[in-house]
Formats: structure tokens, C-alpha cells, sequence
């Protein structure tokens, strides 16, 4: 039983994508992709030489191309403020009187306990303030 050369390439991609899937590495399928390449070749009769230069020559343009974009997209994203990180900069409303001792604020639709960043500021109620930080379970206003 011969194989042809197209059916080890396409075994070594499918060799290829196995770490892919197990690794979340994308080079594995670069290379994969390399290697259908290569089978493409062997199926229209090229020789074991060209094979080899079209299976280097796809997985190097791919690597050189497609993972500095992806880097720049992974470090592009933008950042997600949850919990605590997504309230500061928020304003919120004055409830019960607030100064450097503390206080009540509704903030986000919840009632936070609050103090002022400045200890002589105080802020009456039914005032707008800005969310400087969160300080355990007290937001920190001015």
C-alpha cells in the first residue's frame, strides 16, 4: 500500500492542529496551515523539494504576519472596569450629609456609605459628587 505525499502532508497537518487545540497556541496552526499547503503541491505533482520550500515559506509568511497583529490586538483592547474599578469616576448623590467623617451616597442605585477626599469639604444633600476611589465598603467623594 503506497500513500502519496499529499496524504502525509495533510496527516502532519492534522498532526499540527492536535497541540493547536490543546496548547492555544497559534503557530501550531500556522504551521498546519503550511502543511495543507504543502499537500496542495504534492497533489499537483511539485516535488519533495518544492513541497518542503512552499510548507517553510507559508508557515514563516504566516507567522511573520498574522502574529504581530494579533499581538497588537491582544495589547489594543480595551480594558473592562468591573466591581469596585467601574465605580470611581462615577457621580453619585448625596444622601445624608457628607465630610471627612463620613456620610451616605447613592451610587450606581445602591446606598454606599461615603467621606470626603478633603477633610474640611462637606457636601449636604441632594448635591452631585464624583467617586474618587472606594475605600473597603466607603466611597471616597469630592
Amino acid at each position: 500500500m503506497d500513500i502519496d505525499a499529499w496524504v502525509w502532508w495533510l496527516i502532519g497537518a492534522v498532526g499540527l492542529g492536535i497541540p493547536l487545540v490543546m496548547t492555544a497556541m497559534p503557530e501550531f496552526g500556522m504551521f498546519a496551515v503550511g502543511a495543507v499547503a504543502a499537500a496542495v503541491v504534492a497533489a499537483l505533482g511539485g516535488g519533495i523539494v518544492a513541497q518542503v520550500l512552499v510548507f517553510v515559506v507559508v508557515s514563516v509568511a504566516l507567522i511573520a504576519v498574522v502574529r504581530p497583529i494579533a499581538a497588537r490586538h491582544r495589547t489594543d483592547r480595551p480594558q473592562l472596569a468591573t466591581g469596585i474599578d467601574a465605580l470611581k469616576g462615577r457621580q453619585a448623590v448625596v444622601l445624608e450629609r457628607v465630610d471627612g467623617s463620613g456620610g451616605r451616597i447613592k451610587l450606581a442605585g445602591e446606598i454606599w456609605s461615603a467621606r470626603a477626599l478633603d477633610e474640611g469639604q462637606s457636601f449636604d444633600p441632594g448635591q452631585q459628587v464624583d467617586v474618587v476611589d472606594i475605600d473597603g465598603a466607603t466611597a471616597v467623594v469630592m
